[in-house]
This record gives structure tokens, C-alpha cells and sequence, in this order.
């Protein structure tokens, strides 16, 4: 079965502090279904770009800038890897992750089927 990964990228300086605790049911109680249904190998939130370092190659050269990264408008803040069927699969899953966020939120899903073969 393929793999599909879903990259949630948003505006870091919009977005709250700690998420309203309505936000953090529905995900668990999404989390736990998407879990029992055997879809779900991987999910996280990840740290504020003022954690993170962003390295560069380039010319041949390697840069490295710590964060926060200000001229970045939007941030990929998570992640999830899920093993579906299909990719109407994939796409249904991340339709309902997507729902359960409030209303004010401006939140965007890329979902990506895992290349098996080849890569790096």
C-alpha cells in the first residue's frame, strides 16, 4: 500500500500560542480513528522556526542560518505519514485534519505520495 506524507504549512505569526482545547479533542479523537483504522504510521507538530537552523548548498558552498526566518511568509508546522489504499484515500483523511481546525485558522495541506523507489 502507498505511503503519503501531508505537509501542514500556515503563517507562524497568526497562529496561537497553544491551541484552543475544542482544536486539541477533535484531533485526538481523529487521531485515535484515523490510528484504529491502521492508516496512521506518523504524525507530529513541529518547534517555531526561531528553533531551527535552515542550511543552503549552493555554488558549492554550504550556509547555515538560524531561525526565525522573517522573510518566510508561510512555515511548514507539521507533518503526517499515513499508509492508504489510494491516494482518495490519502486526500479523505487529510480532508477531515484539515475540517476539524477553527474556522479563523488559514491552514495548508500538501499531500505527497512517498516515492518507494530511487531518491537519495
Amino acid at each position: 500500500m502507498p505511503r503519503f506524507m501531508t505537509l501542514l504549512s500556515f503563517e507562524e505569526k497568526s497562529m496561537p500560542a497553544e491551541n484552543p482545547p475544542e482544536f486539541e479533542q477533535r484531533a485526538a479523537a481523529l487521531f485515535e480513528e484515523i490510528t484504529k483504522a491502521g492508516v496512521m504510521l506518523d504524525t507530529a507538530a513541529l518547534t517555531p522556526t526561531a528553533e531551527a537552523t535552515r542550511m543552503v548548498w549552493s555554488g558549492g558552498k554550504l550556509s547555515c542560518t538560524d531561525g526565525p526566518f522573517t522573510e518566510t511568509k508561510e512555515v511548514v508546522g507539521g507533518y503526517s505519514i499515513v499508509q492508504a489504499k489510494d491516494r482518495a484515500e490519502a486526500l479523505e483523511w487529510a480532508r477531515r485534519f484539515m475540517e476539524i481546525h477553527p474556522e479563523e485558522w488559514t491552514v495548508t495541506a500538501e499531500i505527497r505520495e512517498i516515492a518507494e523507489e530511487g531518491g537519495c
